[in-house]
C-alpha cells in the first residue's frame, strides 16, 4: 500500500479528486495505531492525516482546543496538562492489545469515537466535539459546528463523522471541549465478588451522591495483570472517585462504609489508582502478544455478566467489565464465535459487539462491526452515497454493518 501524507487540507482535496474520478480506493489513516481493526480495506493507496498536525488554537479560560487531525494525542494532553485540563471521554490507546506501533492522533480518536472509562458519566469522544473540518468523498472542504458556518444538510455532521471510522469523510481539523483535570482520585476495591454480584454494587454505588467515574469488575482470571499483581486477593470490583482532595476523601469515607456489607473493602492512592484506570483503558490482561480474537461488547449495565455467564456454556471466553458493567471486553480461546456473540446480545436485549482483534484469516470470515437493522442499514447507505458518492474511503472496512 502507498502511503500518501497530505501536507494541506488542499493537498488531501487534491488527492481525494484525483481518486474519485479514477474510482480508486483511498484507505484513510491517522497514526496507524488500529491499522487491523474494522475488516479489511481493498484499496491500494493510503492517505494519512500526519501531516496536518498541530494545535491551532486553545483557550483554558474557554476551555475549547482546536487542532488539526493529525497532531498526537500526546501533543494535545501535554498542553492541557499545563493548564490542568483533560480529555473527558479518557480515550483508549490499542497499541498494546492490537499490536501496533506509531502514534494515536486526535483525528483518529473522533473517526473511531474512542472512549475509556469515564464514558458512562462524562460521555463518548463524539459528546465532547464541537466543530470539525473534513473533505468530503468528493474533494470538497466542508465545515461543520463550532464557530463555523451553519450545516445546511439536515445532518449533524459533527456527530455523523465521529465513529465513523474515515468511510466518510477524510478529517483535517477538530473542536472539542476540554474541562478542568481533577485535582486527585482514589479507587475503592472491593474483593471477592462474583460477575452477578459485583452488577450489583456497582449498581448500588451509582446509586450513590458519591459521583463514581469509573465502575468496573475484574475477574479472578485478570486481576494479576493490573498493578502488577498488586491488587487484593480475589476478585476485584473498583470505583473511582475523583475531585479536590477534601471531598475525595470524604465521599471515599462514604463509599467504603457503603461497600462493606458487599464484600472486603480497601482503598488504593493517587498514583495506584491512575495507574488502575489506565490498565482499564486500555484492557492491559489482553494485551498478550497474540491474535486470539477480542470483542469489544456494549449492553446494558445489569447484563453484562449475564452475556458472558450464557457464552462460557458453548465457548472459551474471558472476560472483564467496565462502565458498570455495561461494557464487556471479551477473549476468545479460539474462533471468534460472532454468531453465538450476536445472538446473545439480541437474546438479552440488545447492544452491540465490534471485533477489535484476531488473526487475518478470522477477520476476513467475520464483520468486525454488529449488523445493522434494515432501517438503520438504508439509511447508513444513503449517508455513505451523499459524502462519498464513488465509494472511496475505506472500502470494505465497515462492510456487513
Amino acid at each position: 500500500m502507498i502511503d500518501l501524507v497530505a501536507a494541506s487540507e488542499e493537498e488531501a482535496a487534491a488527492i481525494i479528486r484525483a481518486h474519485a474520478q479514477e474510482g480508486r480506493g483511498l484507505a484513510i489513516s491517522g497514526g496507524d495505531t488500529r491499522s487491523g481493526f474494522g475488516n479489511a480495506v481493498e484499496a491500494e493507496d493510503r492517505l494519512r492525516s500526519t501531516g496536518l498536525s498541530g494545535i491551532v488554537s486553545y483557550n483554558p479560560g474557554e476551555m475549547v482546543m482546536t487542532a488539526r487531525a493529525g497532531t498526537p494525542i500526546a501533543e494535545v494532553e501535554a498542553a492541557l496538562a499545563e493548564n490542568n485540563q483533560m480529555l473527558a471521554f479518557e480515550p483508549m490507546d490499542h497499541r498494546a492489545v492490537m499490536g501496533t506501533s506509531g502514534e494515536p492522533t486526535i483525528g483518529g480518536v473522533f473517526a473511531a469515537n474512542v472512549s475509556g472509562p469515564r464514558r458512562f458519566v462524562a460521555g463518548a469522544a463524539r459528546d465532547s466535539l464541537l466543530g470539525i473540518r473534513f473533505v468530503n468523498g468528493k474533494g470538497e472542504i466542508i465545515k461543520a459546528g463550532g464557530r463555523v458556518m451553519k450545516n445546511v444538510t439536515g445532518l449533524d455532521l459533527v456527530k455523523l463523522l465521529a465513529g465513523s471510522h474515515g468511510t466518510l469523510g477524510f478529517l483535517t481539523e477538530v473542536t472539542f471541549r476540554v474541562p478542568p483535570r481533577a485535582k486527585t482520585g482514589e479507587t475503592v476495591v472491593i474483593s471477592g465478588l462474583n460477575d452477578a454480584e459485583a452488577a450489583n454494587a456497582m449498581a448500588a454505588a451509582m446509586a450513590l451522591p458519591v459521583e463514581v467515574s469509573g465502575a468496573a469488575h475484574l475477574p479472578l482470571t485478570v486481576t494479576w495483570k493490573f498493578l502488577a499483581g498488586k491488587l487484593p486477593e480475589g476478585e476485584a470490583t473498583v470505583l473511582r472517585i475523583e475531585g479536590l482532595p477534601g471531598s475525595v476523601e470524604s465521599r471515599v469515607a462514604k463509599l467504603l462504609s457503603a461497600m462493606a456489607p458487599f464484600g472486603q473493602v480497601a482503598s488504593l492512592d493517587r498514583a495506584a489508582s491512575r495507574q488502575l484506570w489506565q490498565e482499564v483503558r486500555d484492557v492491559a490482561p489482553y494485551a498478550d502478544g497474540t491474535a486470539r480474537p477480542v470483542w469489544r461488547a456494549s449492553v446494558a449495565p445489569g447484563t453484562g455478566h449475564q452475556l458472558v455467564a450464557a457464552l462460557r456454556l458453548e465457548a472459551g471466553v474471558d472476560a472483564f467489565y467496565d462502565w458498570q458493567g455495561g461494557l464487556v471486553w471479551m477473549r476468545m480461546e479460539a474462533d471468534p464465535e460472532a454468531g453465538l456473540v450476536r445472538r446473545f446480545i439480541k437474546a438479552l436485549g440488545g447492544g452491540h459487539a465490534t471485533l477489535i482483534r484476531a488473526s487475518a484469516q478470522a477477520r476476513a470470515a467475520t464483520s468486525a462491526f454488529h449488523p445493522e437493522e434494515e432501517a438503520v442499514a438504508l439509511l447508513s447507505r444513503r449517508v455513505k452515497e451523499k459524502f462519498d458518492p464513488a465509494g472511496i474511503f475505506n472500502p470494505g472496512k465497515m462492510a456487513g454493518h
